[in-house]
Formats: C-alpha cells, sequence, structure tokens
C-alpha cells in the first residue's frame, strides 16, 4: 500500500454511507407517506416498521454487525409508536422534530461554555486529544463550525414544526428528507474547514517547538564542549 492509498481520507459522501446509505435512511419515510395516503394510518405504521427491519439486515449483512440493524430500526419505531398513540400520521415526525430542537440547544450550549461539540466530537473520533482547546484561533474556528450545526438543527425544528401544525404530512416528509443529508453535507464542510485549519496551526506550533527545543539543546552541547 502506497502513503498516498494510506492518507486518503473518506468523501463526506463516504462518510454518510454512500448513495446506498441515503436511499436506506429514507426508505422508511417514503414507505409511510405512500402507504398512509392510499391505504390509511396503521399500514403505514406497520409498512414502515417493516421497511426499517429489511434495511437493518440488509445493513447488518454488510457491516457484519448487528449494530447498523438495531440503529435502522429504533429512530423509526420510536416515530411509529408516536403516530400510533396520537392516532394521527403527523405524529410520525414529532420525535425527530424535537430531536432537532434538542440538539440545536446542546451545540449552542457547547459553544457558551468553551468546548464547542464539532471540536469534541471529531478530536474523540479521531484520538487526537484536546490539544486544540489551547490554541484560541482553533476554538474560534471550532466555534463556528458549532454554530453550523445548530442552525442545522435549528432550521429543521422551525420548518418542520411550522408543517407540523398545518398538518402537512407530505411536506413534513419532504422537508425532511431535503433537510436532511444535504444540510448535514453543509455542517460537515464546516467542520472538516475547521479541523484542516487547526491542524495545520497545531502542526505548525509544534514544529516551531521541536525546532527551539533542537536550538536549546545545540546550546547547552556548545557550553560544555
Amino acid at each position: 500500500m502506497t502513503s498516498t492509498e494510506s492518507e486518503k481520507q473518506p468523501t463526506l459522501l463516504e462518510q454518510m454511507g454512500g448513495v446506498s446509505g441515503l436511499l436506506f435512511s429514507s426508505l422508511p419515510v417514503v414507505v409511510f407517506v405512500l402507504v398512509n395516503a392510499f391505504a390509511g394510518l396503521m399500514p403505514a405504521i406497520w409498512s414502515a416498521l417493516g421497511s426499517a427491519v429489511v434495511i437493518g439486515i440488509v445493513l447488518a449483512m454488510r457491516k457484519g454487525s448487528v449494530q447498523p440493524a438495531v440503529s435502522a430500526v429504533f429512530g423509526v419505531g420510536i416515530a411509529a409508536f408516536i403516530a400510533y398513540r396520537t392516532g394521527d400520521a403527523k405524529g410520525f415526525f414529532l420525535f425527530g422534530i424535537w430531536q432537532s430542537l434538542v440538539y440545536a440547544g446542546v451545540f449552542v450550549a457547547s459553544i457558551v461554555v468553551r468546548w464547542p461539540l464539532a471540536g469534541v466530537i471529531w478530536s474523540f473520533l479521531n484520538g487526537q486529544g484536546t490539544a486544540w482547546r489551547k490554541d484560541k484561533a482553533s476554538v474560534r474556528d471550532y466555534d463556528i463550525a458549532t454554530l453550523v450545526w445548530a442552525l442545522v438543527f435549528g432550521s429543521r425544528f422551525v420548518v418542520q414544526r411550522w408543517l407540523y401544525d398545518e398538518a402537512s404530512v407530505g411536506w413534513l416528509a419532504a422537508a425532511k428528507l431535503a433537510m436532511g443529508y444535504p444540510l448535514m453535507a453543509v455542517a460537515l464542510v464546516a467542520t472538516v474547514w475547521a479541523v484542516r485549519r487547526s491542524d495545520k496551526r497545531l502542526k505548525a506550533a509544534q514544529a516551531e517547538e521541536e525546532e527551539e527545543n533542537r536550538a536549546a539543546e545545540e546550546r547547552l552541547r556548545s557550553q560544555y564542549d
């Protein structure tokens, strides 16, 4: 394996599961809306759950783990349960709507306490520690990326909550899909921008520190020679 191949990073589309991942995640919502329009709420609930189970099995077989299956069914299961309890098709989207508001609040709070989640999550996933927090410019860049994530979730809540109040199930589904991965891609771009700027500064600072240490060692040697 060449160094170029080993250093190659996955694209945004690959990080989101590729084209198949986009289609799989959207399928239960599409199934629910279509079946609800032609057959009613209960058939729509069971159809959405069934499609989620099938997707979970396919993902488990592809990845060799049951975790993708659980993840695929969990969210749809909660949404279907709320729709069943409320007796209204729009209840299928209620969990996701309030989940967006919670996420937006958490991201904003992380900026306020100076632990921007874009940086915290990235450093946790990559095992890079928290050295970036000692660099004010890096914290600022991660604040910006985190704010983008907050705006993504906040816009989801505002738009979908309004559509929920209007009882527009079809438009709710369209908004959920349109404001899903496309907006997430924007937030990921902002995060990558912050990461690259931070990494560049930290590497330059580390190189400068190493150079200063080498110079100090050379001065000490010259004193004893």
